[in-house]
């Protein structure tokens, strides 16, 4: 399997029990996560030698955030420990047509205030096949993005594959912002990832006739603005998760990806949800797993779409199937039938 490096922020996320709202609440559920977090738990899960990069405070909260991935078998040898805070945001469940939402405090927190000489790339990326990175890292400020910036282009020159997911966050900056940041570290990005949200927000694309809101997609609005940002761009490949939400309880879950030459739309699963969190991150890592395993993008979008279909049914940021559970359901067993 593959050496995969993932770098960005890992959160201590604190939830409601169930689905209690937060002016119900006296006590939290704690999990830990984050956007390249979560991928590196699902490509160690995968059997990838999985490394996450980021920054954490020397004290036992930051040792419980590296421990958290430790316990998946995620490798943080490489790991800064420094600064002062750990990344934390709230999370409220929603349920039927209430939707979750999340509370962010994580201003000044240690990986936002990191420098690129926290790290040393060129033993970091020595052997890697490939760098995983979004867009919520170099929303975090200009620190961020140029360890991000730094980190991209020590992975080129050791000639690894990097790949995004576009994952704008507007709690975190202005599209203006984004738009100007991301568009000049495409140049460095082979896989782009991102929903119809991403790729307005972070690359000035929009889609034309869509309202996920509403349940509706058209996919003719997604095939021109990839046509787009291939030509704009040159990415090797495209691909975007496709939900489809009928209420915070119940969405249709798919995936269109593009070659250049191609469209390819995946099978279309029902969910019913018990944590959508994580859901676009375990998509994320699929696809990568299987543009990695497989050598065709058809494949590995169909391993994507079952493995984050499944990841749903988790609760928290970490996506727990192992690779036989999802190319059992992306072959066809989506019965819920008990394993004995």
């Amino acid at each position: 399997m593959a050496k995969v490096v993932t770098m960005g922020e890992i959160m201590l996320r604190l939830s409601t029990n169930g689905f209690k709202r937060f002016t119900q609440s006296d006590n939290f559920d704690v999990v830990y996560g984050g956007g390249e977090a979560n991928v590196a738990v699902s490509l160690a899960n995968y059997g990838h030698d999985a490394y996450f990069l980021t920054k954490l405070p020397a004290h036992e909260i930051g040792t419980c955030a590296v421990n958290s991935l430790r316990q998946f078998g995620v490798k943080t040898d490489f790991i800064a420990r420094g600064g002062d805070r750990v990344g934390i945001y709230f999370l409220e469940t929603g349920a039927s047509m209430r939707p979750s939402k999340v509370i962010y405090d994580r201003a000044h927190s240690a990986i936002a205030e990191a420098k690129p000489e926290d790290f040393n790339f060129d033993e970091i990326f020595e052997d890697a096949e490939w760098f995983h990175f979004t867009g919520i890292t170099p929303a975090l400020g200009k620190d961020a993005q140029k360890l991000i910036l730094t980190a991209l282009t020590a992975a080129k020159a050791h000639g690894v594959t990097v790949s995004v997911d576009l994952n704008y966050r507007k709690k975190l900056w202005t599209p203006q912002q984004a738009r100007k940041c991301m568009t000049e570290l495409m140049q460095y990005v082979d896989v782009c990832i991102g929903n119809e949200e991403d790729a307005e927000k972070c690359l000035g694309f929009k889609p034309a006739q869509t309202d996920v809101t509403a349940g509706d997609l058209k996919l003719d609005g997604y095939k021109d603005i990839f046509k787009r940002m291939h030509e704009q761009f040159g990415f090797k490949y495209i691909a975007t998760s496709l939900r489809e939400s009928y209420s915070a309880s119940d969405n249709g879950w798919s995936a269109l990806a593009y070659d250049g030459n191609e469209f390819y739309s995946s099978k279309k699963y029902d969910i019913r949800i018990v944590d959508r969190v994580g859901g676009g991150d375990s998509f994320s890592g699929g696809f990568i797993h299987g543009l990695l395993k497989y050598n065709d993008y058809k494949k590995a979008l169909e391993f994507a779409v079952a493995a984050s279909a499944l990841k749903h049914t988790i609760p928290g940021d970490f996506n727990l199937v192992s690779e036989s559970e999802a190319e059992s359901l992306m072959n066809g067993d989506a019965s819920g039938r008990v394993q004995r």
